[in-house]
């Protein structure tokens, strides 16, 4: 199945110039929904993870499948005051300011493997502020899963050259 047909091009949002990826149309494809979980946790499950961290929000509906299939727990890591617990905080640059995202201080324990999936790296800045709260909790990150990377942004070079990233499409 080819993914990429399914991924819908909506031009100018959020703001002029930018083209947006959206993957709902992939989420609502039975089957593309499908193949899509399977892809990624075959592209990650040589990792012999404890936890997938899944990024708001559809970084949720991606890594959950994964942590289920990988007998691995799932962990939010979401935008402020969202999460009633104790946690940990990192900022990270926007175009236009700075953004923070925060995970519960008791998420998981020292030495724990972690996944970080997300739809989409783009910068890197939200994938590289979700390994800083890994790392704050003890955690260590053994991997990066995308659904999509916009390549032309380079987000990869925000990530640890030693972790390994993986991607099901990219443009």
């Amino acid at each position: 199945m080819d993914i990429k047909s399914l991924i819908r091009d909506i031009p100018d949002f959020p703001t002029p110039g930018i083209m947006f990826r959206d993957i709902t149309p992939v989420l609502a494809h039975p089957q593309g929904l499908q193949v899509i979980t399977k892809g990624l946790i075959d592209l990650t499950q040589a990792l012999e993870i404890d936890y997938v961290v899944g990024i708001e929000s559809r970084g949720f509906i991606l890594g959950a499948p994964i942590a289920c299939n990988l007998q691995a727990g799932f962990i939010p890591v979401r935008k402020p005051k969202k999460l009633p617990a104790p946690v940990f905080q990192a900022e990270y640059a926007l175009e236009y300011g700075t953004d923070r995202l925060e995970m519960h201080q008791d998420a998981f324990s020292s030495g724990n493997k972690v996944l970080i999936v997300d739809d989409v790296i783009a910068t890197g800045g939200t994938a590289a502020a979700t390994a800083k709260l890994v790392e704050l909790g003890g955690g260590v990150v053994v991997g990066f899963a995308f659904l999509i990377e916009l390549s032309f942004l380079a987000g990869r070079r925000s990530l640890p050259e030693d972790i390994p990233i993986f991607s099901m499409v990219s443009y």
